[in-house]
């Protein structure tokens, strides 16, 4: 086992041999799977991939270096996280247990505003210090890119230090980090009774001041009943379209509010989320091109029993994504694997739906489709080999640890 290994980047052509790879780019192939495979890397991108059969002439007298007929899919990506959070809410865990709800608890000054509290009382060392433990936990696991929130600080000085040391993650790690501004997660206690005045005076003003010290990949917000309006949400959304900054939302998580057809409105990203989508708001959303995170990990920490609508996902082509939503409330998942696995138990997706969803479809969801997600040529060479003999195991083995190493070619593995 060399589990997380790296062979570190280089820039003259490499070889791989003796290997199956799952591509991950859809057809009529399951998994698009190709037996006996080899991959040639140049510049720290595939340059081919396919069968060694057919191996390029140029190619032929490489010396190549022997996967031991493992399987190589793309490294995954976790397309929604909150990695950066002080403390942890393990007493409203017991709390829920014993009967009280995710909104009963939020209404009583627990929830998000807990971990703000918590958040804030640390210093960058410390939120930076639990943040590297998070990412490091989710990397044995094949993880290389993150999408991280902030959310946990509403200030604006407080947010715009989650994005500093969200960034700072890719700095300390051989992983791509994309950041979203989500100070609209929550309505501080000094802002209580003042939503509107909270997204004049903290939202849209940190979301200009991040911006212009370059810390903002993309924009999000949570719009239910305990949380923003979707006319609030509007009014950041706008302010994103200002500084052509694309969107996403936590939408329809515990309520139907018509966030997914905001986000299809402004072009967005994805809607994430979405146990309670209304099938006929499906169609409209497919139409956006936005994906459908889904979060598995919620849904089972909170009891959850309203479903997603997955058939109507499915039948109208909607991308679907599957991500970890790691962090302290309700969603406090450390292994992608884990939530693939969710996914396919809770929501019927199938494995090969699931590894979409870890692939191809969140590099979908964070505006990376073509660069990571997919064994292709232009694609970034960075893919995790595992100890499996079927990819379907990936979310078929709970714990296991399959992940044998990533290949990496970045600059910074």
């Amino acid at each position: 086992m060399d589990d997380g290994s790296f062979i570190k980047a280089m820039m003259k052509p490499a070889r791989y041999d003796n290997c199956v790879l799952a591509t991950m780019q859809g057809g009529s192939t399951p998994y698009g799977l190709i037996d006996d495979a080899s991959i040639i890397v140049r510049d720290g991108v595939i340059a081919w991939c396919g069968p060694s059969a057919g191996l390029p002439g140029e190619y032929c007298d490489m010396d190549g270096i022997d996967l031991g007929g493992r399987l190589v899919t793309p490294a995954l990506i976790d397309c929604h996280t909150h990695l950066v959070y002080g403390g942890n809410r393990a007493r409203e865990f017991e709390m829920r247990l014993n009967g009280a709800s995710y909104e009963e608890i939020a209404r009583s000054g627990g929830g998000i505003l807990s971990t703000v509290m918590a958040t804030r009382e640390l210093s960058d060392q410390e939120l930076r210090a639990r943040a590297l433990a998070r990412v490091d936990a989710l990397m044995a696991d094949g993880v290389r890119v993150f999408e991280v929130k902030s959310g946990y600080g509403l200030t604006v000085d407080d947010e715009i230090r989650m994005l500093r040391i969200a960034r700072d993650i890719a700095a300390l790690r051989p992983v791509t980090v994309k950041t979203t501004w989500l100070a609209a997660h929550a309505l501080p206690p000094e802002y209580k009774g003042r939503a509107d005045d909270y997204i004049d005076e903290i939202v849209i003003p940190g979301l200009e001041l991040a911006n212009a010290a370059g810390l903002v990949d993309a924009v999000d917000g949570f719009c239910e009943d305990i949380a923003f309006s979707s006319a609030q949400i509007e009014r950041v959304f706008q302010a994103a379209r200002r500084l052509s900054l694309p969107v996403k939302l936590h939408a329809e998580q515990l309520t139907d509010q018509k966030g997914a057809l905001l986000v299809a409105n402004y072009g967005g990203l994805s809607a994430d989320h979405l146990e309670y989508l209304h099938k006929d708001d499906v169609p409209i959303f497919a139409k956006s091109g936005a994906v459908a995170v889904l979060l598995p990990g919620a849904y089972y920490f909170l009891k959850e029993t309203k479903l997603p609508p997955i058939a109507d996902l499915r039948q109208h082509n909607v991308p679907m994504a599957v991500a970890t939503d790691c962090n302290p409330g309700s969603s406090p998942i450390f292994s992608m694997l884990m939530a693939l696995n969710m996914a396919c138990v809770l929501f019927g997706l199938t494995p090969e739906e699931a590894l979409a969803g870890a692939t191809r479809n969140a590099a979908r969801a964070l505006g990376l489709e073509g660069q990571y997600g997919t064994l292709t040529q232009g694609a970034f060479a960075e893919f995790a080999v595992w100890n499996v003999d079927h990819p379907s195991v990936l979310a078929y083995e709970v714990g296991a640890r399959a992940l044998h190493q990533i290949i990496s070619h970045r600059s910074n593995a």
